[in-house]
């Protein structure tokens, strides 16, 4: 059926639906190599050794070197940290709330962009479906206008219109492969601030 076409024939095949879904591949991909560097330069700072800095710090008294730990980090981890070291001297419940707070500002901006992923992952296949139906619909009209056909004609004409069909499957498998895994470090990062600041209250000593 597509023997001696190129890629390019066959994406025209498809119609408009092929260019919606290029779109959505690029657009996936885009975030998916924008979260990747971002997470990749957020990981550079490991927990246990950035609270084995902070806890040196605390235990000499010294909050403001504690302080410039935090704002030469730049890390989720650092800036919770640092929301609990302004309110020092505060009650147990304000400082808890504030990096609690700050937990979630900082989950947010992890989050940033990932639910366009989530939603390529869960449309692109309706989206192929779409354009499938389109194509089988422009098939039998061309059929109908002609006047003349058979078996392999319609058989040919669904064959075609189902390359929107695999198209959006290319483009949603890996959507949601890419969304998971943006859940999976979210999550890591999330657990890593909450003990970061469970720590630090313990450390602090407040009432």
């Amino acid at each position: 059926m597509f023997a001696g076409k190129t890629i390019w024939e066959i994406f025209q095949i498809g119609g408009f639906t092929m260019y919606v879904l290029a779109f959505c591949s690029f657009l996936s991909a885009t975030v998916f190599l924008e979260r990747m560097f971002y997470y990749r330069r957020l990981s550079r700072t490991k927990r246990l050794e950035f609270m084995a800095k902070i806890r040196r710090a605390l235990k000499s008294g010294d909050l403001e070197n504690a302080a410039q730990i935090c704002e030469g980090t730049q890390s989720p981890l650092s800036n919770v940290v640092y929301s609990g070291l302004e309110l020092h001297g505060r009650s147990r419940e304000e400082i808890s709330n504030a990096m609690e707070r700050e937990i979630t500002m900082e989950t947010t901006e992890l989050e940033r962009y990932t639910s366009i992923v989530a939603t390529i992952g869960n449309t692109a296949v309706y989206i192929g479906l779409f354009g499938t139906v389109l194509g089988i619909i422009r098939a039998f009209h061309d059929i109908s206008v002609a006047g003349a056909g058979g078996m392999a004609i319609v058989i040919g004409g669904v064959a075609e219109a189902l390359v929107c069909t695999a198209t959006g499957l290319f483009v949603a498998i890996p959507a949601v492969i890419v969304f998971n895994y943006f859940t999976r470090r979210v999550e890591r990062f999330v657990t890593d601030m909450e003990l970061c600041a469970s720590e630090f209250i313990d450390l602090i000593q407040v009432k």
